[in-house]
């Protein structure tokens, strides 16, 4: 499980670099536009997962900054994103390449932003979950570029494994 996960680690960093490089063709009126995802525009929505993100790595490490919000502006421009996104990433996939299968198999305890009533679960599981969210975003983002009528780009798993991610298709 944990080479599992290792990949979607790469697989994300790979699909977030190829989603911003999207994103950073809008201008800036198409970047703040709603269209309908659910935190409105591909700006709000990128900051949405880098929150995300950050509030379980916290969680998960007891490490980093952890925003109390999950409709948080961490930055109002893109290319502060995009670098804070790359650092995220990193960072993620460093803490796996560090993490040991009685860890990933272990509870832990966190508090949701929603309540004060601590929960205890396996690591495994929510990690597949931080993952899954991630993927979801992103296709809200990718559906926003569309609705703007840009190209429509590949973010697909099989296609980071027969391009970039060789290290996992064996």
């Amino acid at each position: 499980m944990l080479d599992h996960f290792r990949m979607f680690a790469d697989y994300n960093e790979w699909a977030n670099r190829r989603l911003y490089a999207a994103v950073a063709q809008l201008t800036e009126s198409e970047l703040r536009e709603s269209r309908g995802a659910f935190f409105g525009s591909a700006l709000a929505t990128l900051n949405h997962i880098l929150a995300a993100d950050r509030i379980w790595m916290k969680r998960f490490t007891g490490e980093g900054d952890a925003p109390t919000a999950l409709d948080v502006t961490l930055h109002d421009d893109l290319a502060s994103l995009a670098t804070a996104r790359e650092r995220e990433d990193a960072r993620i996939i460093a803490w796996l390449a560090g993490l040991d299968p009685a860890r990933l198999g272990a509870t832990f305890t966190y508090t949701p932003l929603s309540s004060s009533n601590g929960i205890t679960q396996r690591l495994g599981p929510t990690l597949a979950h931080v993952f899954n969210h991630q993927t979801h975003h992103r296709g809200q983002v990718h559906a926003t570029l569309t609705a703007l009528g840009r190209p429509s780009i590949v973010l697909d798993l099989a296609f980071f494994l027969w391009s970039d991610g060789e290290k996992w298709a064996r």
